[in-house]
């Protein structure tokens, strides 16, 4: 089986074979083969018929992003074919494009709430809290204080006085809280739907504006956190991060206890809360 040295051309020869002429408002007669031609596509795209033609053929060496994004758009692909294309031109995806404020799916909300042992929450990038199981709801989160600070973690952190008290790790959670919400915004494109909420706390809390201006990043993808709870005491729990396919605005966390010992404390309080 010979491998095929211009993936690049024959992705883009079988996206265009897969569109329907007429429906774009091109004649269907005399055609050879299926498809649009190469020409109606470099139409489409606004770009030299040669240079595509080039490019199909793997000559003329590497497009620019906008001429690929030219050319996702004339193919009409979806999302993730998109992505492909930037991925076989450029060796990149395509620049994140921020969304945001979609809320989530019905699916979503299911997949969440079939994890009943677990506590998992969704928060967007701005480390707004979007959705939760009931898990969560009984363990992690504190909902009438996060009521209070319209569901936003760092509103939480930095606005509320009794925050440092109640967070043994306050200066810790502080920190990895901002430098994890810098990377999250600049990998979702989010930079500047976020200036509103980065003034708001530069405003309000000088310990934001210190810790700001530390520069740090982080990835928020796993790690441990000590929970306190009034009816059974501390569990420490473990936890992953994962990006919503499709939605680089979004992080699902789902905790988990850390050791047997936490395990039977935390399925203790969940039988004892569900039950009252």
């Amino acid at each position: 089986m010979a491998i095929n040295d211009n993936p690049l051309g024959t992705y883009l020869k079988d996206r265009r074979a897969k569109l329907d002429p007429g429906a774009l408002g091109f004649p269907t007669t005399r055609r050879r083969t299926p498809g649009l031609r190469r020409e109606e596509v470099a139409q489409r795209a606004n770009i030299s018929a040669t240079w595509y033609m080039w490019l199909e053929q793997g000559r003329g060496g590497a497009p620019s992003a906008e001429v690929i994004r030219r050319i996702a758009h004339a193919l009409l692909l979806t999302e993730a074919e998109r992505e492909h294309l930037f991925l076989l031109a450029l060796g990149r995806p395509p620049e994140p494009s921020y969304k945001g404020d979609e809320g989530i799916t019905p699916r979503l909300q299911r997949t969440l709430d079939s994890l009943e042992s677990s506590p998992a929450v969704i928060k967007t990038v701005t480390w707004d809290i979007v959705a939760w199981n009931r898990a969560a709801s009984l363990v992690v989160l504190d909902s009438k204080k996060l009521e209070s600070s319209q569901n936003n973690i760092l509103r939480f952190i930095f606005f509320n006085n009794h925050a440092p008290s109640e967070m043994s790790d306050w200066e810790e959670t502080a920190r990895f809280a901002v430098a994890t919400f810098r990377s999250g915004i600049a990998r979702a494109g989010a930079t500047e739907s976020a200036k509103n909420l980065i003034e708001e706390l530069s405003q309000k809390s000088p310990e934001f504006v210190k810790i700001w201006e530390e520069n740090d990043v982080r990835a928020h993808t796993e790690g441990t956190k000590k929970l306190y709870h009034p009816i059974v005491g501390l569990i420490n729990m473990e936890y992953s991060s994962f990006i919503v396919d499709g939605r680089a605005d979004l992080n699902m966390l789902i905790f988990n206890a850390a050791t047997e010992e936490d395990k039977t404390r935390l399925k203790s309080l969940l039988d004892q809360i569900q039950n009252e």
